[in-house]
């Protein structure tokens, strides 16, 4: 692990001002130590001349200043980290979402919304102790003990060769417990998303496993990854400890010679009492904040292995195009209009495997236009390209433009609805106008009716994930979430992924009724469905072919 990550700089730009407060606040204890040291070696080698309490009077006074000093100094420390800490991580969270968002849902499903969520939550949590505890120990340790090191030189160059040498045992200690602790950290780490996954999977699935008789089998699998967990997070205990114990006994040792070597050489006669004491004074202090930079790594590991993972997140991020690369493939006379695919095909990663034959297809305005293909072929990935969430080959336009560039939350003419609606908590009309600040009551009537949702009342309340619906009642509540954006912003292109796979005949005619009506209006429509009503009811068919089969072609239907 690096001391201090370059990328959190980047990412985190609040930290530069906590990195120069911390600096300042180092140089004020660095001055405090020694003046601490030498204030109390006055006292002391006074009171054995015989000073009288009036000659010490004003000493005690100031070895009471420096020590309020150094107090303040260190509860300005500790609340300057922690309101850094809280400035950072709402940075790095809030860039975690908006990495995510550009990412899109393909990239979600592959990495887990799971582990996303516990390392914006518990992850970023884990930050405080790194800015705690680590920085401001990692900062004084840079600036306290060459300055130590160079005084102690200065008033005894013997104790100084002693603490050179010493010095170098406790980063090489360090180093040993550092590698282990990552390793270590790192398990307990994935093994936290592990059961985090686990445990959302077991509740989404507790009813159908309640049917099977399978819950108690599951019950044991998650009670074996909270033991893993226990186990990792004990590993990480013992190491703390242990290294803590070596740091320890090594920076003791250290003093111990310093403090033999002054000894000695008072007992000769061949040190002056002020410049031992001085030197004792300081020594401990040297070895001070290196030790508690290594104690604190501990505390520090988890959260900085969630910072990793957040930087990673933000690094794939950050290679996206951020500009809309519009590429004009075609004069105005001459532009393809509504949505044409040349020779596209789609893929989740550069290297991934091909699902789907080159597709060149058009889909025009003011018609409904039907995607179909065996299941598995990609055409979920094919939608996930025209939305600017998954790679492609080809070209895709829109108008005779072409869309490669453009980032998907530039695609406002566009209102999309997945296979699964991702509904939220609250109520039926929340989830409808989803991302408008002043919802019109209008169009939310329209929307559902539109998505054959008129049973449902808009004021209904919904649990956490939409529960209380049916598949079918969530199915169409995505769908009117999708139709009330399409014509609150007037979409021109309107896509619905496998919009009646729960609903039954009646209502899905009503529906696809509803949609030849929209698209008549001029939206371009379009649908991935298996289903027989809506490829009966389509103006113009896509058929999406397995790689290893010929193209795929439009086919036009008569309404």
């Amino acid at each position: 692990m690096r001391p201090l990550d370059p990328r959190l700089l980047r990412y985190a730009r609040s930290i530069r001002v906590f990195l120069a407060a911390q600096t300042l606040i180092g140089l004020v204890t660095t001055a405090c130590v020694i003046g601490f040291a030498a204030v109390l070696t006055r006292i002391v080698t006074g009171a054995l001349d015989g000073d009288s309490l009036s000659v010490l009077g004003p000493w005690l006074g100031a070895l009471v200043g420096v020590a309020a000093v150094r107090a303040l100094t260190v509860w300005a420390s500790e609340t300057l980290s922690m309101r850094a800490a809280g400035r950072v991580k709402a940075e790095l969270r809030g860039k975690i979402l908006d990495a995510t968002r550009k990412l899109g849902p393909s990239w979600l499903a592959r990495r887990g919304s799971i582990s996303v969520a516990t390392l914006s939550g518990r992850g970023m949590d884990a930050l405080d102790d790194y800015f705690a505890k680590y920085l401001p120990q990692l900062i004084l340790t840079a600036l306290v003990t060459p300055i130590l090191v160079v005084v102690i030189w200065w008033q005894d160059w013997v104790s100084g060769i002693v603490v050179v040498v010493t010095l170098p045992l406790i980063p090489f200690f360090m180093a040993l417990v550092g590698w282990a602790t990552q390793s270590i950290q790192r398990n307990q780490w994935d093994t936290l998303g592990k059961l985090s996954r686990g445990f959302v999977d077991l509740l989404g699935g507790l009813a159908t496993l309640k049917i099977f008789g399978r819950q108690h089998r599951q019950a044991d699998r998650m009670r074996t990854i909270t033991a893993d967990y226990r186990r990792a997070t004990m590993k990480v205990l013992r190491v703390t400890f242990l290294s803590g114990f070596v740091l320890e006994l090594a920076s003791s040792l250290a003093v111990a010679i310093v403090a033999v070597g002054i000894g000695l050489r008072l007992v000769e006669g061949n040190m002056v009492l002020s410049v031992g004491l001085f030197v004792l004074l300081l020594a401990p202090e040297v070895f001070l904040p290196l030790r508690n930079v290594g104690t604190n790594f501990h505390a520090a590991a988890e959260g900085v292995t969630a910072s990793e993972d957040a930087f990673e997140i933000l690094d794939a991020a950050a290679v996206l195009p951020e500009g809309a690369a519009r590429a004009v493939l075609a004069s105005a006379d001459s532009a393809t209009p509504g949505i044409a695919f040349v020779e596209v095909r789609a893929q989740h990663e550069a290297d991934a495997p091909l699902a789907h034959a080159p597709l060149t297809a058009t889909v025009a305005p003011g018609t409904l236009t039907v995607l179909s293909g065996p299941s598995g072929v990609g055409k979920s990935s094919l939608v996930g390209a025209l939305l600017g969430f998954t790679d492609y080959v080809g070209e895709i336009t829109r108008d005779g433009a072409s869309l490669r560039g453009v980032p998907a939350g530039e695609r406002d003419w566009l209102a999309w609805s997945p296979q699964r609606p991702g509904l939220t908590a609250g109520t039926i009309a929340e989830n409808v106008t989803l991302g408008d600040d002043v919802p019109d009551p209008e169009t939310l009537a329209w929307a559902l009716e539109t998505a054959a949702a008129t049973d449902l009342d808009p004021a209904r309340d919904l649990g956490v994930a939409g529960a209380g619906l049916s598949g079918g009642q969530a199915q169409r509540v995505g769908i009117a979430r999708a139709l009330y954006r399409q014509r609150r912003r007037n979409c021109a292109v309107l896509i619905l992924d496998e919009p009646s796979s729960a609903l039954d005949h009646a209502t899905e005619d009503v529906l696809v009724q509803n949609l030849r009506a929209l698209a008549a209006t001029g939206v371009s429509v379009l649908v991935l469905s298996h289903r027989q009503a809506f490829l009966s009811g389509a103006d113009a068919r896509i058929s999406l072919t397995p790689v290893s089969v010929s193209a795929a072609e439009t086919i036009e239907v008569d309404a």
